[in-house]
């Protein structure tokens, strides 16, 4: 039986801002289904890799594919250009993203958050798109306030309506960028058990960028160490947080413990 081709590859991938190189000479592929935790010190590419995914920066070099197809190229009579708008939507289509600072419309109430894309992107009629949406909220604990508005959540309340909403579009691929460092602490821990359960009854491949070590620990396939726009170091949890082989990988795992993170 031939190897599935990987859901997401990067392959030699560069990005600056301005004289600020962010990632050299990425490469790594994520495997259909895999769950991939992205850790390492602010500034090291891992929130920007998420937003290439998510096709809202654009690379300076190097190819992606999605699903087997070209991200940020398409064929055109075997010659690879650009990606035209219409196909960057096509792709994006795939792909899901809970951002750190939830990014809901105020004005509109929770389940109006989460029907609207399933309803403009997709065509689905709006009875449908609200059983679907109440499913979801159902499934993140917020069903109870599908008729409330953005500005009487708590954090941990919107964080958990941003990921039904992005679920609502039914991704392949779901990203997640440190989705809990915008939350008080004692709302931290409601947003991760979400993220427990997509991870454990989903078949769903998921990205994380966090600086929850522990939670990095117990939900990921594989853990990526980033550090300066390159991967330092990869492995199962159980390698890298205990016998980590890099010293970069050691010194950051060093700060994260005095400062007192369970990992």
């Amino acid at each position: 039986m031939p190897e599935l081709a990987p859901i997401i590859e990067i392959d030699k991938v560069c990005k600056s801002f301005g004289e600020l190189q962010v990632l050299r000479d990425l490469s790594f592929t994520v495997a259909s289904g895999e769950k991939l935790a992205l850790i390492g010190p602010s500034g090291s590419g891992k929130t920007t890799i998420l937003r290439i995914i998510m096709t809202l920066e654009t690379i300076n070099g190097g190819h992606i594919k999605v699903d087997s197809e070209h991200l940020w190229h398409m064929e055109r009579n075997g010659e690879l250009l650009p990606a035209d708008e219409k196909h960057l939507h096509k792709m994006r289509e795939k792909i899901g993203m809970v951002f750190q600072l939830f990014n809901l419309f105020p004005h509109k109430t929770v389940l109006q958050n989460v029907t609207l894309a399933p309803i403009l992107v997709k065509g689905i009629d709006k009875a449908t798109a609200s059983q679907s949406a109440m499913d979801l909220l159902e499934m993140v604990g917020m069903a109870e306030k599908a008729d409330a508005k953005p500005a009487q959540l708590s954090g941990g309340q919107k964080q958990r309506v941003a990921i039904a909403r992005a679920l609502a579009l039914q991704p392949k691929i779901m990203l997640f960028d440190e989705v809990t460092s915008a939350l008080d602490p004692e709302l931290v821990e409601e947003v991760l058990n979400v993220m427990r359960r997509l991870a454990v009854e989903t078949d769903m491949t998921m990205l994380l960028v966090t600086h929850e070590m522990s939670f990095a620990h117990d939900f990921a396939d594989r853990i990526l160490f980033f550090d300066q726009g390159q991967i330092v170091e990869e492995g199962p949890p159980d390698v890298i947080f205990t016998n980590p082989q890099q010293q970069r990988t050691q010194a950051f795992l060093k700060k994260i413990i005095a400062a007192g993170q369970r990992i």
